[in-house]
């Protein structure tokens, strides 16, 4: 059993192998169509549109909470106050 940061007997080349079958198995899956696609800007356009809608409801919410409290008043007559 080697030692944690004894030099490898096999010159590194098990580590050159377990890289060329890394490389291997993401062309397979690049081939099938199994591409995972840009994450971070898939995480990025969420957020955006996250702060998009909070930012529109902070502005819109005086004026539809007034447009609703008009037209309740209009419909029933009696006034929120």
């Amino acid at each position: 059993m080697r030692k944690f940061g004894a030099r490898a007997r096999d010159g590194g080349w098990a580590a050159a192998r377990a890289v060329s079958r890394w490389a291997a198995r993401r062309e397979r899956l690049a081939l099938r169509g199994a591409d995972r696609g840009d994450v971070p800007g898939w995480v990025m356009v969420t957020v955006m549109t996250a702060a998009l809608v909070v930012a529109i409801a902070t502005l819109a919410t005086p004026a539809l909470q007034t447009l609703f409290t008009s037209a309740i008043e209009q419909v029933t007559g009696i006034a929120g106050d």
